[in-house]
């Protein structure tokens, strides 16, 4: 099954199990929601019917009183009203008063007039002074025929005199319900297919972005001349892109690899001839010039030989997919010796190194002898631009992440001097193989102990950046998980 299929399937199970579950607690509190909405509104009308009609009560006069007569011809008013598409014909509230035994004094319907309400909930609980209602099938085994009953106390003087009960069968809402519960299901409907339709555009848009980055895979594996194609500013992309990058990466090793064996071999019958040619100054010359000579061709045959030697290690460092040799390094000891290594170039310009470390840094996992020569290039770079008689700065510290749930810690070690500092055009080619910056003392580097330095911080897990610092010199930050 193809992954946009999987993917469309999960999504369309996952929103249908939402949508129904909401659905389903919508419509299931539709109901118990209007039937709430109806027992709020007969409250309100029992409270104020039992306030116009306690004087009536509390003076006898039921079946004389304006107000009784014109409750008893309420049902008999004629409507006729469109509520949002329901039509309404009929008035529904039945009325009806106890006395403070119960008694029925006062019926709208007429037909329960003089009988025993005090059983009743409504009744019974308001003429204690609670809040009584009730909700009576009229005929039990019709639920559709169930009648809400809200009363209210009749008060005189802070005294219960009587019971007035507002009845309205639950029936006449139903159509509300009903409607209700229609479009719901009408509109859930939509949703669905619209869902559906909107999934499955998503399932041809990614099929369709996977293969042109499996047709780009496939032409790199055979070897043809293959761009990437455009796959967006999204994940995908950056996997595309990401995939570029190690294919260029990778291309790039093999050049190295090749420049290498190229340059060993170039290199090599210059240096025998350098070595062969200071054995035959040997000979009768001007100890001046011979010293010269010499000097010259020593000189130039070590400088080589380091060339090679740092070349080798960097594409050896390079093919290198984890650490080879893993223990535990002790941090501050390890600075202790890249300091203690310095220390006679540091007394030759008269540099002092300032030390600070965190205490709180221990030991981390990694090969001592990759970082001691990366923190080693480190400084030595920073001895080689430090002006005779300044500073450097060698720093250790321990950094927690807020952003990671496993509050994640790095070990941040920073060297900085007080040099010229390094040209805007440079800065983004200090790791570049073969590049480097005149040294004030004219000496020239091979260009590669800053790329040494990046791969020894990649196969830690960490990083390195170079910059120029506000206020003059050179900061080097390398970074490395604990």
């Amino acid at each position: 099954m193809k992954i946009g299929l999987r993917i469309l399937l999960g999504y369309f199970l996952i929103l249908g199990l939402s949508a129904w579950l909401i659905l389903n607690v919508v419509v299931e509190e539709i109901k118990p929601g209007v039937r709430a909405t109806l027992e709020d509104t007969l409250i309100d009308t029992a409270q104020m019917l039992a306030t116009l009609v306690a004087d009536d009560v509390a003076a006898g006069k039921v079946t004389d009183s304006d107000l009784m007569k014109r409750l008893q011809n309420y049902a008999q008013r004629s409507i006729d009203a469109n509520i949002s598409g329901i039509r309404k014909t009929s008035l529904d509230y039945r009325i009806y008063i106890t006395d403070k035994k119960g008694i029925v004094i006062f019926d709208s319907d007429g037909k329960d007039l003089g009988k025993d309400f005090s059983q009743w909930n409504d009744v019974n609980r308001t003429l204690q002074g609670k809040y009584g209602a009730r909700s009576t099938r009229s005929k039990v085994a019709d639920e559709g025929s169930s009648v809400m009953h809200v009363a209210a106390p009749i008060m005189d003087h802070g005294n219960i005199i009587g019971s007035l009960t507002v009845a309205k069968p639950i029936s006449t809402i139903n159509p509300f319900i009903q409607r209700s519960q229609r479009k719901i299901l009408q509109r859930s409907a939509w949703l669905w297919l619209g869902s559906l339709l909107i999934g499955l555009g998503f399932s041809w848009w990614l099929n369709r972005t996977l293969r042109k980055l499996q047709t780009y895979a496939a032409s790199v594996e055979n070897g043809e001349k293959a761009s990437l194609p455009e796959l967006g500013n999204n994940e995908i992309g950056s996997l595309g892109r990401a995939l570029e990058a190690m294919r260029d990466k990778l291309e790039g090793k093999q050049y190295a690899e090749q420049l290498m064996h190229t340059m060993a071999h170039e290199l090599k019958s210059p240096i025998a001839s350098i070595q062969g040619s200071a054995e035959l100054m040997r000979e009768d010359m001007p100890a001046a010039d011979r010293q010269h000579f010499l000097n010259n061709i020593l000189e130039q045959n070590s400088r080589q030989r380091q060339l090679i030697d740092k070349l080798l290690a960097l594409v050896k460092l390079e093919k290198q997919q984890s650490l080879a040799h893993v223990q535990l390094v002790n941090i501050p000891r390890l600075l202790a010796l890249i300091a203690e290594d310095a220390n006679p170039r540091l007394l030759a310009k008269s540099l002092q190194l300032k030390q600070d470390v965190d205490t709180a840094i221990t030991s981390i996992s990694g090969d001592e002898l990759l970082l001691r020569q990366a923190l080693g290039n480190l400084l030595d770079n920073a001895i080689a631009f430090s002006p005779a008689g300044s500073s450097i700065h060698m720093q250790a510290r321990l950094h927690i992440s807020p952003h990671n749930a496993d509050n994640a810690a790095s070990v941040h070690i920073s060297i900085s001097d007080q040099g010229p500092g390094i040209p805007g055009y440079a800065l983004d080619k200090i790791f570049d193989r073969f590049y480097s910056l005149p040294r004030p003392d004219a000496a020239k580097s091979t260009g590669l102990g800053l790329p040494f330095v990046r791969e020894v911080a990649l196969l830690h897990g960490g990083s390195i950046s170079v910059s120029n610092q506000v206020d003059g010199g050179v900061v080097a930050r390398f970074c490395l998980m604990v």
